[in-house]
């Protein structure tokens, strides 16, 4: 009996898709991640170097949490007892789901939003109602409000992943305000933002407010998320969810030392705005594409019939970005991160000579 319970649930967890991740490939111009590259890696050599010589790994990393936590809180400008982290904000977002959701929660969110935020609400059975993009891939908030008498959870990434959009702050902060469960708040680009909802957790104590250093830091690897939520929230989630050690010694180290260059980070945030509108601008000059507006480290633009072809031949030409098919009402998406200038003029460059 218990055997055939647990093939029978297995068998139903193996036919689900999962989070896909990206393919890797060698000895490309990496553009389909949404990864930072316009931090100087030297800046890393140095961070690393200074965090080894803080650290014996031998020692489990009692206080280092709390520490990265203090700087974190200073960073959003909010009170420490507010903050908590992450091994990515991926992880956080897994450990609300399965130890506040059940089988009779309902989730409301956008179509597309973060794939693993989708794939976990698979995984864990949680009914999902998703609020599609509309032609100019906007979101109204007005559909919003009217499913959110019947669901428990709100979740909406912050500026989206993939389309790039955010909600105008007041139209967010009435949707929130007015939603009776619980409000999670995805904020992984919010540097490239107008806005952050962050000081809202101030207010809303039905609202978590997820953030990271994996895109406006360049610490993907490191996986380095945390949030901001009602000071009775962060201690539950913090003090008995959460696992004991969350985030390795390196990881907290450099990320305490990444915090402390802030003015270097948001140096490198202007140029990554600078140089999406600069993409944003040269497709649309192109006149073949559909550009969509875009708040994040990437710009979505759809080609329709030629998605494949060009997506391959970027390939060809060692330049990958990502192939999302079908979005909203627009068919042949796709999506490329900006990085430094010269990748950026590059891709340009193969893209301009693949129409011509």
């Amino acid at each position: 009996m218990k055997k055939n319970w647990f093939s029978s649930k297995i068998g139903e967890i193996s036919k689900l898709g999962g989070y896909k991740k990206p393919d890797k490939y060698s000895n490309a111009i990496k553009l389909d991640s949404n990864e930072n590259y316009a931090v100087d890696p030297s800046l890393f050599q140095d961070l690393m170097g200074q965090a080894r010589e803080r650290i014996d790994v031998r020692e489990y990393p009692l206080g280092g949490t709390e520490r990265l936590v203090a700087s974190l809180a200073e960073y959003v400008k909010m009170p420490a007892e507010m903050v908590g982290v992450g091994n990515g904000s991926d992880q956080i977002i897994d450990l609300i789901l399965g130890n506040l959701a059940s089988r009779d929660t309902r989730i409301l969110t956008s179509e597309p939003t973060f794939g693993f935020f989708e794939e976990r609400c698979k995984l864990y059975g949680l009914p999902t109602t998703k609020i599609p993009f509309d032609g100019e891939m906007g979101l109204q908030a007005e559909d919003f409000a009217a499913k959110s008498k019947k669901a428990d959870i709100l979740y909406l990434d912050s500026p989206n992943n993939p389309t790039g959009f955010q909600f105008p702050r007041k139209q967010l902060e009435r949707l929130a305000k007015s939603f009776e469960g619980l409000v999670i708040i995805d904020e992984a680009y919010v540097e490239f933002a107008p806005y952050s909802f962050v000081d809202a957790a101030k207010k809303m104590e039905n609202l978590i407010v997820l953030r990271t250093l994996s895109k406006s830091f360049g610490l993907a690897g490191l996986r380095i998320g945390y949030f901001v939520a009602d000071r009775k929230v962060a201690d539950a989630f913090s003090r008995v969810v959460q696992y004991p050690y969350p985030l390795n010694t390196i990881a907290i180290e450099a990320g305490i030392l990444a915090l402390k260059k802030q003015k270097y980070f948001a140096g490198v945030v202007e140029l990554v705005k600078r140089e999406r509108q600069r993409i944003t601008e040269k497709l649309r000059e192109m006149g073949v594409f559909k550009v969509f507006d875009s708040q994040a480290n990437f710009v979505l633009f759809s080609a329709g019939g030629a998605s494949r072809r060009i997506h391959k031949a970027l390939i060809e030409q060692g330049i990958v970005i990502k192939n999302l098919g079908r979005v909203g009402s627009y068919d042949g998406c796709l999506r490329v991160t900006v990085g430094t200038p010269e990748m950026n003029s590059k891709f340009l460059t193969a893209i301009r000579d693949l129409l011509n």
